[in-house]
């Protein structure tokens, strides 16, 4: 666990961008071979781009706005450091949908195959993210009271707040759910299901699970019912997935129905 890898003369290597820009591009692989024969493959490189400019400002807004306001709104410069971490993959993954929308709207490209194509991948690289969240000392839990759990160093945001107290591993075992959806995805990957249905499932697991880890955090203010600005996210997300995936696993039912009585 360590903030500053190295230095380059006098510039600092920081774990957080560099594992980040990591993901990024092990995401980006793995999306260029799941895309391999159809007519996405071609426009991945360019909707990265777009995806990861509106990935990181909804990121970052939304770390401003919902988690840490009181600090931002007093250290308003403090905004533009995004090295010191502060990145709400929730806000990462809402800033990349709307450039999925909109490329997707600008290239006539079919949405739901698009990200259908693209889940695995994207939850690959939430699940190699969240290395930089350990790394960086964010992201982290609240004081297990016992012997368990993680002890951040000195000059990670955890260790300021708790000390040498062991934190519960919140961001790590959050990183294995997502390795554990992706492999669900990879799973589903090759049956027949409606279109839409990967990406809509991959947004439900995680917010299954974001909201329940949420409840080991120690890094965010809570609000109604003792939740967190995550978790009142995640169930909306989960609400919204699961009326979407009902709409159009109705849709291919009566679709199929339809086809059967032509067919007659």
């Amino acid at each position: 666990m360590k903030v500053i890898l190295f230095y380059i003369g006098d510039y600092p290597v920081r774990s957080y961008g560099l594992v980040v820009a990591l993901a990024i591009l092990l995401s980006l692989g793995l999306a260029r071979y799941l895309a391999r024969d159809t007519i996405f493959r071609e426009h991945l490189s360019s909707f990265t781009v777009t995806a990861v400019i509106s990935a990181i400002f909804g990121a970052r807004m939304w770390e401003v706005l919902f988690f840490q306001w009181s600090y931002y709104s007093a250290n308003p410069l403090e905004i533009l450091a995004i090295w010191n971490g502060g990145l709400s993959i929730q806000g990462a993954i809402v800033g990349g949908i709307a450039a999925a929308i909109y490329y997707t709207w600008r290239h006539k490209l079919p949405f739901w195959e698009f990200v259908d194509t693209l889940a695995p991948a994207l939850m690959f690289g939430q699940g190699i993210g969240r290395i930089a969240c350990f790394l960086n000392g964010d992201a982290f839990g609240s004081p297990t009271g016992s012997g368990f759990g993680i002890v951040y160093p000195e000059g990670t945001i955890a260790y300021e707040r708790y000390g040498s107290q062991p934190l519960w591993p919140a961001e790590i075992w959050e990183g294995q759910w997502d390795i554990v959806i992706f492999g669900i995805l990879l799973a589903m990957k090759n049956k027949r299901l409606p279109k839409g249905m990967l990406f809509l499932t991959s947004q439900c697991l995680y917010a299954l699970g974001r909201f329940s880890l949420e409840f080991l955090r120690g890094d965010t203010p809570r609000f109604l019912f003792d939740w967190t600005a995550a978790q009142w996210t995640s169930s909306v997300v989960v609400v919204v997935t699961v009326s979407i995936l009902a709409v159009l696993v109705y849709r291919n039912r009566m679709q199929g129905r339809t086809s059967l009585l032509k067919e007659e």
